[in-house]
C-alpha cells in the first residue's frame, strides 16, 4: 500500500527517490500523449552546456513531485486531514502540474507571455480539461477542473481550513520546489540543492488551516532548502554561460515562432506538437535552407541556431550588481522598456546594431527559481509550548541564516557577441556609471 493508504498496480525506479509506486489512475494517465510528450522537454533548457548530465526532462520531474505529494498527503491522513480520495486526487494533480509546458520548459514561456497572454500553467489546465485526461479522471470519480484547479494551486476550497491542499504543489515551500531543487542537483552534479526534504515533509502540521513547519527539529531542514534554491540560483539557473545559451535559445525561437507555429496553435493537439525536438529540427531546417533565411526574422533564427550547434555563445561584458534602494538599478528587475532603452543607449554609444546588445536580469519568465520569490517569512512555522499547543513562530526570529539570505541583492548582466564584448564592457561602464556598481567579468 502507498502511505498505507493507496493500492500500487507498479513501480518506477527513479535515480532521485527510488522506486515511486504508481496505481492504477496514475498509470492510465502516464500513458497519454499528454504525460509522454514531457520526455521530449528537458527540465533545464540551457545547463547541459555547462552541465552535461543535466539532460533530464519534465517528466521525471513530474515523477519526482507525485512521490513526495503523495508522502505528504499520506502524512496528513494519517493526521485525518485528508481521505483516501483526496490523496489520490493531490496524487494525480502533482502528476500533471507541468504538462503545460512548452518547448525548454521556462524558455518557451518568455513566447507564451509576451505573444500568446499565457502561462504555462494557464496551458496545463487547458490540457487537463480538454484532453483524454478528462475522461481518465471522470472515470475515477474526479471533476477534471478540480484536478486542474489543484494542479496549478487554485482550487477552490469549501472550507478555509482546508487552503492547506493548494500548499502541497503550489507555495514557498511545496513539492515541486523540494524535488526540482534535489533533481536538479543530481543531473548537474552540483551539490549544493542537497536537502532533507522527508525532514521538511515530516515536520508539517496545518495550523489554522494552513501548512506549517514544527520547530525546533525542522530549522535546520529549512535553512538547507533555503540556502540550496539561493546556490542553485547561482551555480545553475543563473550560471552566466547557462543563461548566455538560454538567451540564444529565445532569440531563436522568438526568430521562428511562426515558421514553427509556436504562438498559432488553436487545439490541444497542436500545441502537443510543440517539444524540444521539434524545435531543434524546426531551427536546424531553417539553418539548412537559405530561400527561408530571405526573412530577416528566419535568418536572426538560423544565426543563433548556428551559433548554439558550434558552442560559439554570447559573452558577458557587465554584470551590475542591483541593490533595491537604488530606484534606477531595481527598475531594470520590473520595466523591461527601461532594459530595452539601455541595451539601445549601449549600441548606439558602441557603434553597433541594438541586437547585439542583451540586458538580462532574474525577473524574466525564463528564470523561475530566483531566490527574490521565496521570502523567508513566507514559510509558516511553529513551536508546541508544554501544554502541546502550538505558537506560531517567526522564522526571520530564529535563525542568523536567513536573515543574511534576506538581503539578497539581484544581478543584472549585459551580454553581447563575442567580437563586440571589449567595446560594449568599455561603454556599458560610462552608461550605467560607477555609482551603479557595473562590475566587469569574463566567462
Amino acid at each position: 500500500m502507498i502511505g498505507g493508504i493507496l493500492r500500487p498496480v507498479c513501480e518506477i525506479r527513479d535515480p532521485v527517490h527510488g522506486y515511486i509506486f504508481i496505481t492504477e489512475l496514475e498509470k492510465k494517465l502516464l500513458d497519454t500523449p499528454v504525460m509522454q510528450r514531457l520526455h521530449y522537454i528537458r527540465q533545464l533548457a540551457g545547463a547541459h552546456y555547462v552541465y552535461p548530465g543535466a539532460d533530464h526532462s519534465r517528466f521525471s520531474h513530474s515523477l519526482g513531485v507525485l512521490h513526495l505529494a503523495g508522502v505528504l498527503a499520506a502524512h496528513l491522513a494519517q493526521m485525518e486531514y485528508l481521505s483516501a480520495e483526496d490523496v489520490q486526487m493531490i496524487r494525480a494533480a502533482a502528476l500533471l502540474h507541468d504538462v503545460g509546458h512548452g518547448p525548454f520548459s521556462h524558455i518557451y514561456e518568455e513566447l507564451l507571455t509576451m505573444y500568446v497572454g499565457k502561462t504555462h500553467e494557464d496551458l496545463t489546465r487547458w490540457l487537463i480539461i480538454n484532453t483524454e485526461v478528462a475522461d481518465i479522471l471522470k472515470d475515477y470519480g474526479y471533476d477534471p477542473k478540480d484536478v486542474a484547479d489543484l494542479a496549478i494551486g487554485r482550487f477552490k476550497v469549501k472550507d478555509s481550513g482546508r487552503d492547506f491542499i493548494n500548499q502541497i504543489i503550489s507555495s514557498p515551500f511545496d513539492v515541486d520546489k523540494m524535488d526540482f531543487l534535489v533533481r536538479d542537483s543530481h543531473f548537474t552534479g552540483v551539490e549544493y540543492g542537497v536537502v532533507d526534504v522527508y525532514r521538511l515533509i515530516y515536520s508539517m502540521d496545518v495550523i489554522e488551516g494552513k501548512l506549517a513547519l514544527r520547530l525546533p527539529g525542522a530549522l535546520s531542514a529549512i535553512e538547507a532548502f533555503l540556502i540550496a534554491r539561493y546556490e542553485m540560483f547561482k551555480a545553475v539557473y543563473f550560471h552566466r554561460t547557462v543563461r548566455s545559451a538560454e538567451i540564444m535559445l529565445i532569440k531563436a525561437m522568438d526568430g521562428a515562432k511562426n515558421e514553427l507555429g509556436l504562438i498559432d496553435f488553436k487545439s490541444p493537439e497542436e500545441y502537443l506538437l510543440l517539444d524540444d525536438s521539434w524545435v531543434l529540427s524546426g531551427l536546424r531546417r531553417i539553418s539548412k535552407d537559405s530561400s527561408l533565411q530571405k526573412d530577416e526574422d528566419l535568418k536572426i533564427a538560423a544565426m543563433f541556431y548556428k551559433m548554439l550547434e558550434s558552442r560559439r555563445l554570447l559573452k558577458c561584458a557587465h554584470e551590475a550588481i542591483i541593490h533595491l534602494r537604488d530606484r534606477f538599478m531595481a527598475s531594470l528587475l520590473i520595466r523591461p522598456e527601461i532594459r530595452r532603452h539601455l541595451e539601445k543607449e549601449v549600441a548606439d554609444k558602441a557603434g553597433i546594431d541594438s541586437s547585439k546588445v542583451i540586458i538580462d536580469v532574474p525577473t524574466v519568465p525564463s528564470i523561475p527559481y530566483t531566490p527574490r520569490q521565496l521570502e523567508p517569512f513566507e514559510i509558516p512555522v511553529f513551536e508546541l509550548d508544554h501544554e502541546g499547543k502550538p505558537i506560531k513562530k517567526k522564522l526571520t526570529d530564529l535563525s542568523t541564516i536567513i536573515n543574511v539570505l534576506q538581503g539578497y541583492v539581484d544581478v543584472a548582466r549585459v551580454y553581447t557577441f563575442p567580437e563586440h564584448r571589449a567595446l560594449v564592457a568599455k561603454v556599458a561602464k560610462e552608461v550605467f556609471g560607477e555609482g551603479h556598481s557595473l562590475l566587469s567579468v569574463s566567462v
